[in-house]
């Protein structure tokens, strides 16, 4: 959808006076592109939060709070540090702040945003590619298709069934900017002579240092793209100045930013028994992809340093370096290891007619690939329920917790222990007693202290003065019970899900009864008549 939207059609008779009735024409990736954007809008629109949303919006919610120093994104704690208050947060918070939206309307409004800006990249970057106008048409389906049999639902991964949770993600729009980094970068390097000056080049490292700061995983897979373009370049050494100027500029951009040190990541292992997952069954999750790899080899051997080639080369051994050393962070790159193979098997098919058998032979296999895909894995995301008429696997439909959150003020803390509410109550602006998730504000051991301390709250065993202790200590205004955990005999329910069955109860003091209350899409449901069992 960048680049060379317009193409034009030439008319016989054209003079020096006039165009001969030329007109302009929009490209297929304007018209298909479009469409895509508004379907994958709207099918995002109808996936209620769930997954990594609610930490999103919990992190707008305490920057709308206080701009300047917002307290950690799930508990009443400092959030000083914390990675999650990047540029792309700090405008998100600044614009709830102004328009007076909560966190979670931000994020849902951001993913439309954040589409368009992955789709005009995409363009953009396939134009450098090459000019062949179905290329990106091509390249977008292969992303957003060609990936495996079952199911990759990870931030940074997008395919179509992905994209229905991930749009309004900090991913999504780092990997947008990602695109426009590879088409810059193969810009310079393909037109070295025509720029002058190295302001071109910090210009590129200014958008490196934000992709690193916006999503730090990310920015691992946008420099190994400029690393590629540079080194395709036949006159790289002539620009090595250049080029370190891209280097210092991202490295500087990285550095100033007063909000967390995004150095002190460097091999920070807290969060990488979590994404030990990645690397699990991943032939299935990923094996259509490799439906590319002849096409990449075509382009290894026509250029031994095609862009394309050593990007692939380099994510893979960022990948394994992530298995063998037991970080494995660096399997979130994945999503960008696939591109190099998917963007090589579309250039290949938007060659223009006749083909050989072998290409013919590798459209088939594509096409075929696709279909296993979308009717496997992605046709839900598009293929609503009430019209599928087969039974496609859906997006997941996390319960709501707007029944809660109206008796809650803002800042309350609520103890639970539950799947859901850990990682959607926050977003409305509560507080968690113990967050769901490691992050660099809070020590880790400070957070399995909390963690215990939950347990220990619900434990049947706990006595009442162990656990006002623990209400004392963490300031917990409110339990959030499922409906097999029983309700102390000093909490008072107020409120129950008639979906689940979760119970709200209410303990300890009014403490954030000065503050703002909330304003949720729902309040709180009947009385209960089948609440868990006071103990």
């Amino acid at each position: 959808m960048s680049g060379a939207l317009l193409t034009r059609r030439a008319f016989h008779g054209a003079t020096a006076l006039g165009d001969g009735g030329r007109r302009r024409r929009p490209t297929p990736y304007l018209v298909i592109g479009g469409l895509f954007w508004l379907v994958m809008s709207l099918a995002y629109w109808r996936v209620p939060m769930c997954c990594d949303f609610g930490q999103h919006a919990a992190v707008v919610e305490r920057l709308k709070e206080n701009l300047l120093h917002p307290a950690h994104p799930m508990a009443d704690l400092p959030g000083e540090g914390s990675a999650y208050y990047s540029p792309y947060a700090v405008a998100q918070g600044l614009f709830a702040k102004l328009t007076g939206l909560a966190g979670w309307q931000v994020v849902k409004l951001a993913g439309p945003l954040n589409l368009l800006v992955l789709l005009t990249g995409i363009g953009r970057f396939v134009r450098v590619l090459t000019p062949r106008p179905w290329a990106p048409v091509l390249a977008l389906f292969a992303m957003v298709l060609l990936w495996g049999t079952r199911m990759a639902w990870w931030s940074g991964y997008l395919g179509l069934m992905s994209m229905t949770g991930n749009l309004g993600y900090p991913s999504t729009f780092a990997i947008g900017l990602t695109f426009w980094a590879w088409a810059w970068a193969g810009t310079l390097t393909r037109d070295a002579r025509a720029w002058t000056g190295r302001w071109p080049y910090v210009g590129l490292g200014a958008l490196c240092g934000l992709i690193l700061l916006v999503h730090p995983i990310s920015s691992v897979g946008a420099v190994i793209g400029v690393v590629a373009f540079a080194a395709s370049g036949r006159g790289v050494g002539r620009h090595v100045w250049c080029w370190a100027a891209t280097a210092v500029t991202a490295a500087l951009l990285g550095a100033v930013w007063p909000y967390y040190s995004v150095f002190s990541l460097v091999g920070d292992a807290s969060v990488d028994w979590i994404h030990r997952q990645l690397y699990t069954e991943m032939p299935q999750r990923f094996w259509l992809a490799l439906l590319g790899l002849p096409a990449l080899w075509l382009r290894f051997r026509r250029d031994r340093r095609d862009p394309l080639v050593l990007m692939f080369a380099l994510d893979c051994a960022v990948v394994a370096y992530g298995w063998v050393s037991g970080h494995y962070t660096y399997g979130r790159i994945l999503g960008l290891t696939l591109v190099p193979l998917q963007f090589a098997l579309a250039v290949e098919l938007a060659a223009p007619r006749s083909w050989g058998w072998r290409r013919g032979a590798l459209a088939g296999a594509a096409a075929l690939g696709a279909c296993v895909g979308f009717f496997q894995i992605q046709a839900g995301a598009v293929v609503p329920r009430a019209l599928d008429p087969v039974g496609f696997d859906q997006p997941p439909r996390w319960p709501g917790y707007g029944w809660a959150i109206g008796h809650m003020h803002r800042g309350d803390v609520v103890l639970t222990n539950g799947y859901y509410p850990t990682r959607s109550v926050p977003g409305y602006g509560a507080n968690l007693v113990a967050p769901a998730w490691p992050d660099a504000s809070l020590d880790e051991d400070v957070r399995n202290r909390r963690l215990a301390a939950v347990r220990d709250y619900l434990d049947p065993s706990s006595t009442r003065a162990e656990r006002a202790a623990i209400v004392r200590r963490y300031d917990v205004r409110w339990l959030l019970l499922s409906r097999d955990q029983r309700v102390p005999s000093e909490a008072v329910v107020v409120g129950w899900s008639p979906r689940t069955g979760e119970v709200l109860a209410r303990v300890g003091g009014p403490k954030g009864a000065h503050r703002g209350g909330f304003t949720p899409g729902s309040t709180s449901g009947p009385t209960p008549t089948n609440a868990p069992l006071i103990g």
